[in-house]
């Protein structure tokens, strides 16, 4: 079957449930292919394409509104609406984007890479439709992962109150990024193990009309009973509570089970709940057997056998070497306590689980509950370090400015993804956590230059007594390091100076170290003396060292992976203007604008954070000619 030929979801309507499971294979082998030599989130779509086929069928897409929550599970539906022929650019620069893009479709009617946003949106939606007297369905896809989200559950609450005609399907695969944590997961999965209970309801009310009522008293009791087995058949019976008509479970990979209950939800007013089970890794015998989810987002593999195509010898992850600075502090300091949203194998912190499980603690998707849950646990003398990707920190940005830094609380955040991440495009770029959090009193940040800087890093956030601190760290591998067997402290706000250098100097931290380097090695060449700093602490700043090349009047160029607005360039020109220096300075880092995927050393390029543009500008600040003779 040609999948390129589709070219929107039309076609479906006509399928026989035979036409429909041979459609489903041909997909899977596609995702299975096109993933072997991308990447991307695989697990997650091969569970929802008979529920992705299903919804198509039965709603009428653009005019019906789909949104994916998070939006990793949305590559049927980016087949179905025609961009099929474009999976080879999967995730790549200019390509594919692996989340819907509102640019790329109109059936992209919601953009997301975070979770539990659906909900709200859909809302927004509904109340929109209504006001303007128009008629559509709004069908938000949400995870039981995402549903332990606040946000969501603020969301539900509010669906529930107001009564709008929405059709809500939760995709039930008893995963998120790994495992499912918390007592909403559970009580899931005691809904999953009571069977088809709109089905016992209605049995049930046949059964009770058939009592014969002897009085209004015995009808009431009956009402009574009814309601009380209600609640006995599905423990809590939350949905309902909220408002909502719930509808399962559901197979989610039986048409003739997702058409019959999506047919009746239909029909139904208010908000319903359809709430589909269905398997992630499906039809791929390595991805549904994986315990851990390592097929949730995965790079190229080999097909037959599922073996991942890794760089031989590669240096250990960034995170893993955080992790493992945690597992040896933790040995010896019994007040270390570890946090994090639903991210343990992201933050590779398994190991640390297995050897500590009573120190680790998985929030499930709730990062406002864990930044606030650290302070708690500061205020108790305990050193709660709080394992959080960049762009997910965002989330919690009122409890970091009210409970954590104005207390003055010892919270130690490792940022993890901080930089440019590449493949997952704009909602996962780390490039903003500099500008928000450097301007917020107490806060010390800071980012190591390798991974043997990282771990001192680490154990200096966590023998730091004076507040809240931040280690930034990037998504990927490090460089390879000599590692130091004892764990050291490195002096708040003390920069180090990696190349001397009498003409200029370069300014910078993390990842573009190594570009800052190289630019000084071209221009030693051409008689330029360049003085290369590592400026680890973005946050205090090295006041001491920035008075000597202030009072030296030198040029100075800053450099870093982040947003310039608020970012590491503007608090060196805030230091000049406080102190009433007029240097020559140059900032090179990301523009107003939002990252989009590609590989990162593209994205770099298109930036112009490189080691030419780091001569270029150098030169300039220096005002010499290419043209012109080298200097002595």
């Amino acid at each position: 079957m040609d999948l390129t030929r589709i070219k929107n979801p039309k076609f479906l309507k006509n399928l026989s449930v035979e036409e429909l499971e041979v459609l489903s294979q041909h997909i899977r082998q596609f995702l299975i292919e096109k993933l072997s030599v991308t990447g991307g989130h695989l697990g997650a779509n091969l569970g929802v394409v008979e529920l992705t086929l299903a919804l198509h069928k039965h709603f009428d897409s653009p005019k019906d509104k789909l949104l994916f929550d998070v939006g990793h599970q949305s590559y049927i539906h980016k087949i179905l609406t025609g961009r099929t022929k474009d999976f080879d650019t999967l995730r790549q620069y200019k390509g594919l984007c692996g989340f819907p893009k509102v640019r790329e479709s109109e059936h992209d009617v919601w953009e997301a890479g975070h979770s539990s946003t659906s909900l709200s949106a859909a809302m927004g939606m509904a109340v929109a439709r209504d006001l303007t007297e128009q008629n559509y369905s709004v069908v938000p896809i949400i995870g039981d992962g995402a549903l332990t989200g606040g946000m969501a559950l603020e969301a539900l609450n509010h669906i529930g109150h107001e009564k709008k005609n929405m059709t809500v399907i939760l995709n039930d695969n008893e995963m998120s990024i790994a495992g499912n944590v918390g007592a909403l997961h559970k009580a899931l999965g005691r809904m999953r193990s009571a069977g088809k209970y709109n089905r016992v309801k209605d049995e049930l009310e046949v059964f009770m009309k058939r009592i014969p009522a002897v009085g209004g008293k015995i009808a009431q009791t009956a009402e009574r009973m009814k309601d009380s087995m209600k609640y006995f058949m599905v423990p809590g019976m939350l949905f309902e509570e909220f408002g909502f008509t719930y509808f399962g479970p559901v197979d989610g990979h039986d048409f003739h089970n997702l058409e019959e209950n999506l047919h009746y939800a239909k029909k139904t007013e208010g908000p319903v709940l359809v709430h589909v089970i269905t398997q992630k890794g499906k039809g791929y015998t390595p991805a549904e057997t994986d315990q851990k989810d390592k097929w949730h987002g995965v790079g190229p593999y080999k097909i037959e056998s599922g073996e991942k195509i890794k760089p031989v010898d590669a240096p250990p992850a960034w995170s893993q070497v955080v992790s493992d600075t945690l597992e040896t502090i933790a040995s010896n300091d019994y007040r270390l306590a570890v946090i994090t949203p639903a991210m343990v194998l992201g933050s590779k912190l398994d190991k640390f689980q297995k050897r500590f499980p009573d120190r680790l603690f998985d929030v499930g998707i709730a990062e406002q509950h864990a930044t606030t849950m650290a302070a708690g646990l500061a205020t108790q003398g305990m050193k709660p370090f709080l394992a959080i990707y960049s762009t997910f920190m965002q989330r919690a940005y009122d409890q970091l400015v009210h409970d954590v830094c104005r207390q003055n609380l010892n919270v130690a955040f490792g940022i993890d993804r901080a930089g440019l991440v590449g493949a997952d495009g704009e909602t996962h770029q780390g490039v903003f956590d500099i500008a928000y959090l450097r301007h917020l009193p107490n806060m010390v940040l800071m980012m190591p230059k390798d991974e043997n800087e990282c771990q001192h890093m680490v154990h200096t956030a966590l023998q730091y007594d004076d507040g809240p601190i931040a280690v930034r760290f990037p998504r990927g591998n490090g460089l390879g390091v000599q590692m130091d067997e004892e764990l050291a402290k490195i002096p708040i706000g003390q920069w180090e100076v990696l190349e001397d250098g009498h003409d200029a100097v370069i300014l910078t931290f993390g990842t573009t170290i190594e570009l800052a380097m190289q630019a000084h090695v071209e221009l030693k060449k051409q008689g330029i003396s360049v003085k290369i700093v590592n400026a680890r602490f973005m946050k205090p700043l090295d006041d001491e060292m920035l008075h000597t090349i202030f009072q030296q009047n030198v040029p100075v160029l800053t450099i870093e992976e982040a947003v310039l607005q608020g970012g590491f360039g503007s608090a060196i020109l805030e230091f000049a203007e406080t102190h009433q220096y007029a240097p020559r300075l140059k900032r090179m880092g990301i523009p107003d604008t939002y990252v989009e995927h590609g590989n990162v050393d593209q994205l770099l390029e298109e930036l112009q954070i490189t080691k030419d543009e780091a001569i270029l500008q150098m030169k300039q600040l220096l005002n010499i000619d290419d043209n012109s003779e080298q200097r002595a």
